[in-house]
């Protein structure tokens, strides 16, 4: 016998706490996969943007000018591409962040049906 389970869940937009719809785990299941390719592309995105970090610090030691390393990598850390590359980087972490987290709570919503579930049978068993 399926009980109606539901559970608390944070809005998005205003961090407040609301109450969502009975758990629909074939619902979460598709979510979860729709989910997925969105979450692997914004790691992949954030992937590459600490990996070009890298390279364009490089890039902007060398055309610095310096010629001692410290200096060079002082001018390549205030330089404003560098800085307008950390800010790409920080969107990109925040949305992977975003995303892996809709993930973990769409995974526990999963259990939590589960768990619910399971106790409904043993209610259920009880009762007959």
């Amino acid at each position: 016998m399926a009980h109606g389970v539901c559970c608390a869940a944070v809005d998005a937009e205003t961090n407040s706490s609301i109450m969502s719809k009975p758990i629909d785990p074939q619902s979460a299941v598709e979510a979860m996969w729709k989910t997925a390719p969105r979450l692997a592309k914004a790691k992949a995105e954030r992937v590459y943007m600490e990996e070009y970090r890298k390279s364009l610090k490089a890039i902007l030691m060398k055309a610095s000018g310096k010629s001692s390393a410290a200096a060079q990598e002082t001018e390549a850390y205030s330089h404003p591409d560098y800085i307008k590359h950390l800010a790409g980087l920080q969107a990109a972490v925040e949305a992977e962040e975003t995303l892996r987290w809709q993930m973990v709570a769409t995974e526990a919503a999963i259990e939590v049906w589960r768990s619910q579930e399971a106790s409904n049978r043993r209610i259920d068993r009880a009762a007959a």
